[in-house]
């Protein structure tokens, strides 16, 4: 099955967009697919081999899971690349001249599941990245 790709651009320079992409503490804050859900805790290990896990449960307490992973390549404010389960994900940082300047157009690849459609994969992975843009943005105002 083909990868499933979701991109976004980000108004911020590079290194606000990547340390806030890896920070812990910022993506506890951008973390999300929709307003009902939130990331509780946020580890991050962000070398070759290192592992990162994001706890992410709805507000009422009803679910949650853990979306965890291991990165496999890591090139400093370009890319990240990692594996989940039997999944594997890519991230690309790349610069942007828009009419403003300077924007970043992050870009992720990832392996579709099979319990989901891809379209609803696709949407979700959607939000969170648009919500990540929406974040930095506002913290780089």
């Amino acid at each position: 099955m083909e990868k499933i790709v979701v991109e976004s651009l980000v108004k911020a320079p590079l290194e606000v967009v990547w340390d806030s992409y890896n920070n812990p503490q910022d993506i506890e804050q951008w973390n999300t697919a929709s307003a009902d859900w939130h990331t509780v805790n946020s580890k991050n290990d962000l070398r070759v081999g290192g592992q990162f896990s994001n706890r992410m449960e709805a507000k009422d307490g009803s679910m949650g899971f853990d979306f965890s992973g291991t990165y496999t390549e890591i090139v400093p404010d370009q890319k990240i690349a990692y594996s989940f389960g039997d999944r594997n994900a890519e991230i690309l940082f790349k610069q942007q001249h828009d009419q403003q300047g300077r924007a970043i157009l992050v870009q992720i690849s990832f392996d579709p599941e099979d319990v989901y459609p891809v379209e609803q994969q696709r949407a979700g992975w959607q939000a969170i990245l648009d919500n990540f843009a929406k974040y930095v943005e506002t913290k780089n105002a």
